[in-house]
């Protein structure tokens, strides 16, 4: 009987500190939904502590029964709402992770820290390891906001952030998939409904603009923490060919995805270099083993996806919405 069992909780690396703390499976064959009455009570002792825990040495047993593990922590899985890169649905709740060419990296971001609601949890379940790299780098965003520079900080929080988007014209994904409808109303008045300005182009396509914070207050812990997609959203992000060639194509106002300080003026792109290299400072990475899940407090804890060669599965789970704390 798996509630019988004793579940050691230690750090992966302890020279790293807490992130992640590491629950291993005491012997083979053990299920990990079915283990889940032992599990709770580590979780809700240490997640909010450490900021993320990984399971390892569990049986899963495929899509939905990680789903299942995930629900079971009591709140509805999340729909993938005004999202900003390309997933696929695996199961009710499910989804793949992003969906970017494996020679990429996608850098460390706190998920849908670009708007003004986001899920409080987050899992990742490894389904198939990749063959070399495909690791999913995390980093506590509380050390993130202590080592991000005084001046930077203070910058950016008063002058605050606007992020513009603009969907579709085979640049980035349609509306209709971020939106989950292709009814321009409901999508007008899911933007009323999250402070989002709406605006259709001539050509038929979508803009939006919505001014977000650059740090958060966790609702529970109190913690502040690092917390906005600049330097992912931001044109200095791609490759310099990439962003010249992206800019003899389309004005800057158009191209799909861009971030300027709250005003609307440009933030400069040393000051986000200098970013990315606090972001590099806090890196912690691991390979992933198959059958692992990992389970991160959204706010505590910021994660990424290393470049990877062979077939690589990662899904996802989300759930508790910020707002829900707050009521």
């Amino acid at each position: 009987m798996t509630e019988l069992l004793s579940f050691a909780i230690e750090p992966l690396d302890a020279t790293r500190g807490n992130l992640p703390l590491l629950v291993r499976a005491p012997e083979p064959g053990i299920d990990l939904l079915e283990a889940f009455a032992a599990l709770q009570p580590l979780v809700e002792r240490h997640l909010l502590q450490a900021g993320g825990i990984l399971f390892r040495g569990f049986e899963v047993g495929g899509a939905e029964a990680f789903r299942q593990f995930a629900a079971a922590f009591g709140h509805p899985l999340l729909n993938y709402e005004f999202g900003s890169t390309p997933r696929s649905n695996v199961t009710q709740g499910v989804y793949t992770s992003t969906e970017y060419p494996a020679h990429q990296s996608i850098p460390l971001h706190n998920e849908q820290a670009y708007t003004l609601e986001w899920p409080m949890k987050i899992w990742f379940y490894s389904v198939i390891p990749a063959e070399s790299g495909g690791e999913t780098p995390i980093a506590d965003s509380r050390e993130v906001y202590r080592r991000m520079p005084a001046r930077i900080r203070e910058r950016l929080m008063e002058k605050g952030l606007m992020y513009v988007r603009n969907y579709g014209n085979g640049l980035d994904v349609e509306w209709s998939q971020v939106f989950n409808s292709e009814d321009p109303r409901q999508v007008e008045a899911y933007c009323r409904a999250h402070a989002i300005e709406c605006i259709w182009k001539d050509d038929g396509e979508l803009r939006t603009r919505q001014r977000c914070q650059v740090v958060a207050r966790h609702p529970v812990t109190g913690d502040d923490v690092w917390f906005n997609q600049a330097h992912l959203f931001h044109v200095s992000n791609l490759q310099p060919e990439v962003r010249e060639s992206l800019m003899d194509i389309v004005e800057e106002q158009d191209l799909p995805r861009n971030v300027y300080y709250g005003d609307g003026s440009a933030i400069e792109d040393s000051l986000l270099d200098e970013v990315r290299g606090v972001l590099d400072e806090c890196t912690i990475s691991f390979p992933w083993l198959q059958n692992d899940v990992l389970m991160l407090d959204n706010m505590l804890a910021a994660h990424a996806r290393s470049p990877f060669t062979g077939k690589r599965k990662v899904v996802v789970a989300m759930a508790q919405g910020h707002s829900e704390l707050l009521r």
